[in-house]
């Protein structure tokens, strides 16, 4: 039930990117010249990315991501990779089309300090869908325990034959003796490698939530470097 609910919650925050994300692929130079605001003094930074200077590019590409992304998140595809993408792109469009302290007029202010939170909800919504797993472990902890059945199933897979080989004659039974010390070596050797994998599999599966948390960190300090003192 859990899991059906938590599917359906996330089917419905992915309409919006979707309309979203097609319209900013077929009409970018709509919203151009809002995101050169965004754009205009991340240079370097966009260079470092491999990411293009062109507002307009910018804008086709971030709505690239949102089409594709929430297509994934309605169609339950990688969920959690999706909404951690989603979150990533709510961050330029939400600094870049509702910049409400640069308003002089009260209604329209009014309408994009709305507009903004709306998103900010938005935002955290997809945090809460970057880090859902339905109840199931983390992928860091199923990895870990997956490496330490292997780890001892080497063990264990030694130590049976050896001592197999090892009932029937003194020359088996020392080859026994050193194919059972060669697993154990094998199963220590494995360690290392084993540790590895459960490293970069739980910082994939754990560290999603993290990194599109950040997100959030960079709209706040975008906005207070950009909103005016009163």
């Amino acid at each position: 039930m859990v899991t059906l609910i938590h599917g359906l919650a996330r089917t419905l925050i992915a309409p919006m990117f979707i309309t979203g994300g097609v319209e900013c692929v077929k009409h970018p130079e709509s919203k151009a010249k809002k995101a050169e605001k965004v754009t205009g003094g991340l240079t370097t930074k966009l260079n470092s990315l491999g990411l293009p200077e062109d507002p307009v590019q910018l804008v086709r590409i971030n709505g690239g991501v949102q089409l594709v992304a929430g297509s994934l998140l309605a169609l339950g595809r990688m969920p959690r990779l999706a909404s951690a993408a989603l979150a990533a792109t709510l961050v330029p469009t939400t600094l870049a089309g509702h910049r409400f302290w640069d308003e002089t007029d009260p209604t329209a202010k009014a309408a994009q300090r709305t507009q903004f939170l709306k998103n900010l909800a938005m935002f955290g919504g997809l945090i809460l869908a970057a880090t859902d797993t339905n109840g199931a472990p983390s992928l860091k902890w199923r990895a870990k325990k997956a490496a330490g059945k292997a780890s001892n199933s080497i063990g264990s897979l030694g130590s049976s034959l050896g001592a197999s080989l090892g009932g029937h004659s003194s020359s088996t039974a020392h080859l026994g003796d050193r194919v059972s010390a060669l697993s154990d070596r094998a199963a220590t050797a494995a360690t290392p490698m084993l540790e590895r994998a459960i490293h970069l599999a739980g910082s994939f599966g754990d560290t999603v939530g993290e990194r599109a948390s950040h997100f959030g960190e960079v709209v706040a300090e975008r906005a207070s470097s950009v909103m005016p003192s009163h």
